[in-house]
């Protein structure tokens, strides 16, 4: 009979064989995603990114994380985070692509254990503080979800599965892919400020600092470029790529790298903000109209219209062949969404704090010992 896991693999998604062929593939970005089929896959490479996924969580059996770890001592979890992500998210749509980025910057320091939502402890700057964090949201979000589950089951559902569970939701709900997330994660009682901004790739980030950032968190070419669809959705603040549309590299004119129309639309985006706070949409909108999750954003790539250098970059060397695989239509669409699903449950395997490793907060943005009265 098969087990848990091996059932869960099945039911939720059905996997495709994708294998890269290195002979004869252009580099140039300039190059078409029409051009570039899923056919010229083929078996036989010795590329370690081109073997295909399977679902197996490594290490996290010994670790204490489990499918259903909540369902006798708190049954609805997983339902209460989901409805309360579902309200949420009808409230203000933005708080999904919030909740992603949260989680995401929770698990790359020091792995997933909720010490991104801790506020200073004894006058110490939390990771909240750092450089890459001062523009994340969500934190009101993950407080309400942890109200209602402390209501339901006081003391029981850490503010770590909250983040993973919360993540997986959102995602859902803008148009991504569901994915098995295991729960029985600890939260951490202390935050690393002083980890941040050396292990974070910065948004102006060229792709081979970006991949050596993606590779010390364990994280293979594919699943780097796949991890960066997260950016198909959301917002970005103007001082983080105005440089590249006023002044790149001191030269005084915009990033060559970027279609002469984005100019302009990032330009119109900034307006006279003299502070970069002006957000603009992360999902490539144009003229105004609205799309979700997906892989438009590697297309929009293709066509210079990465509104972070960091994105445009993945067209600039070995990551265009994964951007060209993911826009190229129906079938690329597919492999993408399995690629990202399968990046997400590695990313939420990374170092969680279980059993008496760790602790389970009442109040999210404080470790126990400061948040009991």
């Amino acid at each position: 009979m098969l087990g848990p896991l091996a059932l869960g693999a099945i039911c939720l998604l059905a996997f495709l064989i994708v294998v890269l062929s290195n002979g004869g593939l252009r580099t140039e970005a300039s190059m078409s995603a029409s051009a570039f089929s899923l056919d010229d896959y083929e078996d036989g490479s010795d590329d370690d990114d081109s073997s295909s996924f399977s679902f197996t969580f490594p290490e996290t059996q010994t670790r204490g994380l489990a499918f259903g770890f909540y369902d006798e001592t708190c049954p609805g979890a997983e339902e209460i985070v989901s409805s309360t992500v579902r309200k949420l998210y009808h409230a203000d749509p933005n708080v999904a692509a919030a909740l992603v980025r949260l989680f995401f910057h929770d698990c790359f320091i020091h792995g997933c254990d909720a010490s991104v939502l801790l506020d200073r402890i004894n006058g110490r700057k939390s990771e909240r503080d750092a450089a890459p964090n001062q523009s994340l949201r969500g934190f009101g979000a993950v407080e309400a979800i942890k109200a209602r589950l402390e209501a339901a089951c006081p003391g029981t559902v850490s503010c770590a599965d909250i983040l993973a569970l919360a993540a997986r939701d959102s995602l859902v709900l803008v148009g991504g892919p569901s994915y098995p997330v295991l729960t029985g994660r600890c939260d951490s009682s202390e935050s690393f400020y002083d980890e941040v901004g050396a292990h974070f790739p910065a948004p102006n980030a060229t792709y081979a600092m970006t991949l050596d950032a993606f590779a010390r968190r364990g994280f293979t070419e594919r699943e780097t470029v796949a991890l960066l669809g997260a950016h198909s959705i959301g917002k970005v603040r103007c001082k983080f790529f105005k440089d590249r549309i006023y002044n790149f590299a001191g030269t005084g004119e915009p990033d060559d790298s970027i279609d002469p129309d984005m100019v302009g639309e990032m330009r119109a985006a900034c307006g006279g903000d003299s502070d970069g706070t002006a957000p603009m949409e992360m999902g490539y909108y144009r003229r105004g109209r609205e799309v979700g999750f997906g892989a438009h954003y590697y297309a929009k790539l293709l066509e210079g219209r990465g509104i972070l250098r960091a994105d445009q970059q993945l067209t600039a060397g070995s990551t265009v062949r994964w951007v060209r695989v993911y826009a190229s239509g129906g079938r690329g669409e597919e492999v993408f969404r399995e690629d990202f699903a399968h990046a997400m449950v590695k990313l939420s395997a990374l170092a969680p704090l279980t059993g008496s490793d760790g602790q389970v907060r009442i109040t999210c943005s404080m470790p126990v010992e400061d948040s009991e009265p």
